[in-house]
């Protein structure tokens, strides 16, 4: 099923595929910003998010998000801290949640892997026969 949307950079109708919702064309041209903030940063270490955004004319919004999607991370022991834990609301330097949250989500979702594990083994009727066997053509006729 086609998931129509328009593209959040030129508005453009394409089909969503994955996030963020862009075209080919804007993803594309996002990648290509992205390896120029790579590259800069490697060049400038101690870049600020000022700097980079003034310098390579990208967003402070945008660098942001690569902040979240853990594409960058704030760089050594910087008591510069641009994001919050979507959980605790604890500073990150990078990604949605902070290092307790995840743990304790990882944990969590470990514990419900194991439940629906546990359910699905447990609906199976050891008695019942599910060997399969090859139909001979006249078998399959009856």
């Amino acid at each position: 099923m086609l998931n129509i949307r328009n593209c959040r950079r030129c508005g453009k109708l394409f089909n969503l595929v994955g996030d963020p919702p862009l075209c080919q064309e804007c993803r594309k041209i996002e990648e290509e910003d992205f390896k120029r903030l790579k590259e800069y940063l490697f060049n400038n270490p101690g870049a600020t998010l000022s700097q980079v955004s003034l310098e390579l004319d990208i967003s402070i919004e945008r660098i942001k998000r690569y902040l979240r999607e853990g594409r960058l991370e704030i760089a050594g022991n910087s008591d510069s801290f641009l994001l919050e834990c979507e959980n605790c609301g604890a500073p990150i330097k990078s990604g949605r949640f902070c290092k307790d949250c995840l743990s304790d989500l990882t944990t969590e979702l470990k514990k419900v892997s194991r439940e629906i594990s546990g359910s699905i083994t447990n609906k199976a009727d050891p008695k019942e026969n599910h060997n399969i066997k090859y139909l001979y053509k006249d078998e399959r006729k009856k």
